[in-house]
């Protein structure tokens, strides 16, 4: 006969497992207090803050999505000398205030229930912990990431190039959360941004594999315009009415994408005529994601990006990328490639007469 712990028990076991996190004496990054970074060559920022974790107690493992791969990229961007931790714009948590331009006041009473917000993650672990811990660990995470996307998109006003190692939660809807998406960020910021009064129209380029249709419905007005290019017979189903959409066959590769992609980028500009661009450069378009069965390379999705990137620069419209899904193993990395790629072309200053120097540019993809 089994024998099945108590709902009372699990807590206590799982409070536990917090206690024993706390004195391991996990470090994290010195990039949580809220500050100005440097603009790399006064063309491009990146943002960031070690606060984008969510650290459940190893809870988070359980989920398909790798929360570690904004810190992996980051730590890895150091490590390779692409920037350094004081270039780091280190945002601040997005305020309620700011939230309620988008998602309603009952969505966000609803988060103070641990059984909702578990379903919003499609986390069922979560449904035991008591909402304080996950108001903690979890939402306030969620809400600094968001205001990542915010911060990102005040620098692209005044810089160009903007990329959040974050955000691109473009399931959530104004009055629930889903498919591991709390707050709309790129919603939420082109609101404040219009409120402002700073820009009038935004295109949101979405080419996570999974259908933007949380923005599709946050966004459903004559002021934005929503483009998403995704795997057609996989989650969301069905899909939401996104300004144009273009489902994708399983099996596309690299070259059938980005002449797709290529193809409708021009267009994209001339419909919406926008004074900024938030870009979800969701990487979970690759090769052997577990959720998704597209077939393109690492290579593909740096010339993927690079491409959204220099249409906006050649329209000198700025753009702020955030960094979407990615559920492959090596997801982390792809992204890192990319990342670094539009770094060596926007943020760095070429020193002509170092050899290193000239190798890059020359090998650079923007440059094939």
């Amino acid at each position: 006969m089994k024998h099945y712990k108590p709902k009372s028990k699990i807590v206590l076991d799982l409070l536990l497992i917090l206690f024993i996190f706390q004195i391991s004496g996990c470090s994290l990054e010195d990039v949580s207090e809220p500050r100005d970074g440097r603009a790399l060559n006064n063309r491009m920022v990146i943002v960031y803050s070690s606060n984008y974790k969510v650290s459940f107690f190893g809870v988070e493992k359980t989920h398909s999505f790798d929360i570690n791969k904004y810190s992996r990229i980051y730590k890895q961007l150091l490590k390779d000398g692409l920037l350094k931790a004081e270039d780091i714009y280190v945002p601040s948590e997005i305020s309620r205030k700011d939230i309620l331009l988008v998602h309603s006041s009952e969505f966000l009473e609803s988060l103070k229930d641990p059984k909702t917000v578990a379903r919003y993650l499609e986390a069922p672990l979560v449904q035991y912990f008591p909402n304080w811990i996950i108001e903690d660990r979890v939402l306030k995470p969620f809400r600094y990431s968001t205001g990542g996307t915010l911060l990102s998109a005040r620098e692209a006003l005044k810089h160009g190039i903007s990329i959040n190692l974050g955000g691109g939660f473009h399931h959530a809807k104004p009055y629930k959360g889903e498919g591991f998406c709390i707050y709309a960020d790129m919603p939420i910021a082109i609101r404040k941004l219009q409120a402002e009064g700073q820009i009038k129209r935004a295109l949101v380029i979405d080419l996570d594999v999974h259908q933007g249709n949380g923005t599709a419905v946050c966004l459903n007005d004559d002021e934005t315009f929503t483009f998403s290019m995704h795997q057609g017979d996989i989650y969301p189903i069905p899909k939401e009415n996104s300004d144009l959409d273009i489902e994708l066959d399983t099996g596309t590769k690299d070259k059938e994408y980005l002449e797709i992609l290529s193809k409708n980028l021009k267009k994209l500009f001339k419909k919406a005529k926008p004074d900024i661009v938030f870009f979800q450069a969701g990487c979970d378009t690759l090769k052997e994601d577990p959720l998704a069965s597209l077939e393109m390379t690492e290579e593909g999705i740096a010339r993927r990006d690079e491409m959204v990137i220099r249409e906006c620069v050649k329209r000198m419209v700025p753009v702020v990328m955030t960094l979407g899904g990615g559920y492959s193993t090596n997801a982390w990395h792809a992204q890192y490639a990319s990342i670094r790629n539009i770094i060596q072309t926007y943020g760095n200053e070429p020193d002509l007469n170092d050899t290193k120097t000239r190798t890059i540019l020359k090998n650079n993809l923007y440059n094939k």
